[in-house]
């Protein structure tokens, strides 16, 4: 069995949207203040990255039920980080330009995990 076949989230678009979402993060929270760094910058990286985290944790589930448990906190992630990124554009702390970057990879990302939820439920 070759290891594409056993992380078979590995090809996925949605999880690999879901890094570059991650990624960009990342470049976001580099870019802020320091004295807001640890509180939301640290609020950030870890809602950003569940969201990849919880699309491969979900795609080893048995069930699809389960891994439909998973891409729901998925999901819940991405609002949370686009929410965080609206704080930070009302605060001046990022630019219009690249909070509009961010908002169209998630509605991207969103788009992808309610197309795959909708599959999953057919099946459950």
């Amino acid at each position: 069995m070759k290891r594409e076949d056993y992380f078979r989230f590995l090809d996925w678009p949605v999880y690999n949207d879901a890094k570059q979402f991650a990624h960009l993060s990342f470049q976001v929270v580099k870019n802020i203040p320091k004295e807001y760094r640890f509180e939301i910058g640290s609020q950030i990286i870890r809602s950003s990255t569940s969201v990849p985290f919880n699309i491969a944790e979900g795609s080893g589930k048995n069930s699809d039920k389960d891994f439909n448990h998973f891409l729901n906190i998925s999901l819940g992630s991405l609002f949370e980080t686009i929410a965080a990124f609206d704080i930070l554009k009302d605060n001046k702390l990022i630019a219009e330009s690249q909070f509009g970057e961010l908002i169209d990879l998630g509605n991207k990302i969103s788009a992808q995990l309610g197309g795959f939820k909708k599959k999953l439920s057919g099946k459950l």
